[in-house]
């Protein structure tokens, strides 16, 4: 009998997913064409194991795609609970910019899992959208940001980081390219 897709995994089987998931990443973002092999070799899982959670490359790349966007939209709500709304932003659109570089990276292995006639579609970019809407509202109504601000402007305004060399020194370009995007979303902010 097959277990029920919708069926919690026992916490062995999602650890085992969580592994596979991260050794993906580093992998695919270096080689697009990564022997999956190699990728159940490092996480440490046998091939019926990769094969039961990842029945193909294709699953295997979207599913890394996803999680990494699901790691970082769901961050947001975590900072706005532990931190100012203005600092929890900042720190999101830090984790944005790592998840921006890890996409540059994985760019080709996505390319070919969705290019293939009849294939799976790129995944939408809605949870990163709802994400920012938040970090946004909480910043308006704190005061902290000008007031109007869309998560589209914001997308718009932060699009600069896909275009940054991700197997470069990546990271003070990005820091710079975000300090300028919330000096300008300050501008025109309530007086406290």
């Amino acid at each position: 009998m097959q277990p029920r897709k919708d069926a919690p995994q026992r916490s062995d089987a999602q650890r085992n997913r969580e592994r596979i998931l991260e050794v993906a990443l580093a992998e695919l973002t270096c080689s697009a064409n990564a022997p999956l092999s190699v990728i159940a070799r490092k996480a440490g899982v046998g091939q019926g194991t990769f094969y039961r959670n990842f029945p193909h490359r294709e699953a295997l790349v979207l599913e890394v795609y996803r999680h990494e966007m699901r790691q970082v939209a769901d961050s947001a709500a975590e900072l706005l609970e532990s931190r100012a709304p203005e600092r929890a932003l900042r720190e999101w659109m830090d984790r944005l910019a790592g998840f921006a570089m890890a996409k540059a990276g994985l760019a080709d292995a996505i390319r070919q899992a969705t290019s293939a006639p009849g294939g799976p579609a790129k995944p939408g970019h809605a949870p990163l959208t709802s994400a920012a809407e938040l970090l946004l509202r909480a910043n308006e109504e704190a005061g902290t940001i000008r007031p109007g601000v869309t998560a589209d402007d914001f997308l718009l305004a932060i699009a600069g980081l896909w275009q940054i060399d991700p197997c470069g020194d990546w990271q003070p370009r990005a820091t710079r390219l975000l300090d300028l995007v919330m000096d300008g979303l300050r501008v025109g902010a309530r007086e406290q």
